[in-house]
């Protein structure tokens, strides 16, 4: 069905055209029957795809990346469609509009997208109000960042008071230092403010009942020495994995012409383009700690087979984003199918 569909959303802005999804997505659920008869159509369902990881039981592996519903306003909705588990965000403390419009590009010929969002969002507030409006049992993790205009001197104080506020709400927590849409949010990635900014969370998640499992959130342009400092950061702090990878800042092999992206500009790139390298990162990762924290994998996942890869380079779980977009909902179901037939 989305193959026909698709082609008449590609004819919009993509952000007004995600923004009506949304809209029409929270609309069809309510009308009776219509949430059981979507369930029906791309639920997958076996104890097999059951995935336990730092203390969380996963329905299924296949995971909707975080910047899809950024304020957490479509779980329940989202859920229907048959995801493992939902990552909102980036949330941050304080609710800002994120850069200038437009800000949101397709490639269609290469299947990929360009953002330059900016982190924008409703701030902790709000999302904390959605969430305890949420029905589903679907797991949800909480991504957060800082405000654009905190310094990085003061972005640990950030992280926290998103930490703080979510806690009670969200199933775990990815710290996303990597988005190249927040001036010198990358800078975090370093060495010595990371492992700061890390152990300062891991310390207060130690202080609570029921600590919640925190995960890195890393960029795909890091080189191999800087993929060495992470997995020695993660494993003197003890957080309990990585997401690899964001969006990447490079261009190289793109079959869109050089003038098109010349004027979109900045932004982080997503989709197939990024699928090779993020693979690469999880290789590098579960070969260099071998395998001794879980690693989620994204990065162009659009058919079944290239979740298998990830897979097969070491990550635990997946996420879509840009083939979600590309591909629609069936490709949730696809990927399930796919990992029971290798079973």
């Amino acid at each position: 069905m989305y193959k026909f569909i698709k082609p008449i959303l590609f004819q919009f802005d993509p952000e007004k055209i995600h923004y009506f999804v949304f809209a029409l997505l929270k609309f069809v659920n309510k009308i009776p029957g219509v949430s059981a008869l979507i369930r029906a159509m791309y639920v997958v369902e076996d104890p097999r795809l059951e995935r336990t990881l730092f203390g969380l039981k996963f329905k299924n592996p296949v995971g909707l990346g975080a910047g899809f519903d950024k304020d957490a306003k479509a779980i329940d909705e989202l859920a229907n469609l048959g995801f493992g588990f939902i990552e909102i965000g980036t949330i941050t403390p304080l609710a800002q509009a994120g850069n200038d419009k437009p800000r949101l590009f397709r490639l269609p010929e290469d299947e990929a997208l360009i953002n330059r969002m900016g982190f924008n969002n409703g701030g902790m507030e709000a999302a904390v109000e959605r969430l305890k409006l949420r029905k589903s049992t679907v797991l949800v993790g909480g991504n957060i960042g800082k405000n654009k205009l905190t310094p990085n001197e003061n972005a640990t104080d950030d992280y926290v008071k998103s930490f703080n506020a979510l806690f009670d709400h969200v199933d775990y927590f990815t710290v996303n230092v990597s988005s190249p849409n927040t001036p010198n949010l990358r800078a975090l990635q370093e060495k010595e403010p990371l492992k700061q900014l890390l152990q300062t969370l891991k310390d207060i998640n130690n202080t609570k009942p029921t600590p919640r499992p925190i995960l890195l959130k890393i960029a795909p342009d890091l080189t191999n020495e800087q993929l060495d400092d992470i997995v020695e950061i993660v494993q003197e702090t003890k957080i309990d994995g990585v997401i690899a990878t964001n969006t990447t800042i490079s261009r190289k092999n793109l079959n869109t012409s050089s003038s098109t992206i010349e004027a979109i500009g900045m932004g982080g790139l997503s989709g197939k383009p990024v699928r090779e390298r993020s693979t690469e990162v999880i290789k590098y990762l579960a070969d260099k700690s071998n395998k001794s924290f879980p690693i989620i994998g994204v990065g162009g996942i659009h058919s079944a087979e290239d979740a298998l890869e990830k897979i097969a380079a070491g990550a635990s779980l997946v996420q879509i984003y840009s083939g979600f977009i590309y591909e629609g909902p069936a490709l949730i179901k696809r990927i399930n199918k796919a990992l029971l037939a290798k079973m």
